[in-house]
């Protein structure tokens, strides 16, 4: 099988949530650092357009978004087994709601001094203006919905050193993604809310241990090679779409929540929990480009 390679920046809370299952499975590794913001020239050319944090790389197989990338790590490298019973529910919970209660307590914390080209660049990502003076006046707010979220974990916790109990889970790994975040951009507001959560804060060290694997860096071109010389694998297996339209169609996909840019490309296959599209490009040759079922759109082009 070809290297594992993460495109990713070392701040990306989604980005975290891969590194800690790399550790959780003792994976080794390709580091590519791309941008924070556009444009990002080392990475479209692979998915097509798509240009959120993180994308997975293995050969010619280009993943995007977290879901399928976690997906597809737990089916190439199944033990130990990180996925159980209502994971992907709480995934879920963790990307959004939970994500979207610590994007503003974090910005509400560090927003005057975020550079304007960030600003500029979510703003094109969300769609809608990034009022930072909104967000100031809900970070006080947010933050006691940030501390019902931890409470969820702190329950969770109740049975065991981890949520899936004696060993970490697919949840332990999405809900820390959260509290790391808060963490990494605002230390002692984070200590301040997990006041009183001691199965939380104990809970929070333990993943830390868990590490990243074994990380090498390589450059983006690099990766550009690769792909290039390699072949795309055939797709997995799985219950069909009956939604979706026919193998073989022209389509898009495009996320429902933000970072909408549609990406086209021919649709490989579609089932209940991926779709997969192919791709020329000149300067990666065929790729064949995973996404999430859940949480994209899927539209004939």
């Amino acid at each position: 099988m070809a290297e594992i390679v993460l495109h990713h920046y070392d701040t990306s809370p989604f980005s975290e949530k891969v590194r800690v299952l790399f550790g959780i499975k003792g994976l080794s590794w390709r580091s590519v650092i791309q941008p924070v913001i556009m444009p990002k020239p080392e990475l479209i050319p692979l998915t097509g357009g798509y240009r959120r944090i993180p994308v997975m790389q293995i050969g010619a197989d280009i993943y995007c978004d977290t879901q399928v990338i976690l997906a597809e790590l737990e089916r190439r490298f199944p033990k130990p087994a990180v996925v159980r019973g209502g994971d992907w529910a709480v995934n879920l919970w963790a990307d959004r709601l939970f994500f979207q209660t610590t994007v503003a307590v974090v910005f509400g914390q560090i927003g005057d001094s975020v550079p304007a080209a960030f600003i500029k660049d979510r703003e094109a990502l969300s769609g809608r203006p990034f009022d930072m003076a909104a967000m100031k006046a809900a970070a006080g707010p947010a933050k006691g919905q940030w501390r019902g979220h931890a409470d969820f974990i702190e329950r969770g916790l109740a049975g065991g050193d981890f949520l899936g109990g004696e060993r970490p889970s697919l949840a332990d790994v999405a809900a820390y993604m959260n509290v790391w975040w808060l963490g990494n951009a605002a230390r002692p507001t984070r200590d301040a809310l997990l006041e009183g959560l001691p199965r939380t804060q104990a809970w929070r060290q333990r993943i830390k241990a868990l590490g990243h694997g074994t990380r090498s860096e390589m450059t983006g071109e690099e990766a550009i090679g690769v792909a290039k010389l390699a072949e795309p694998e055939m797709t997995p297996a799985g219950a069909a779409d009956a939604t979706a339209p026919a193998v073989g169609a022209a389509v898009t996909v495009s996320a429902d929540d933000y970072g909408r840019d549609p990406i086209a490309g021919t649709l490989m296959a579609a089932t209940l929990d991926r779709v997969t599209i192919a791709r020329d490009d000149p300067q990666v040759g065929r790729v064949h480009v995973h996404f999430p079922r859940a949480g994209y759109v899927l539209a004939a082009a």
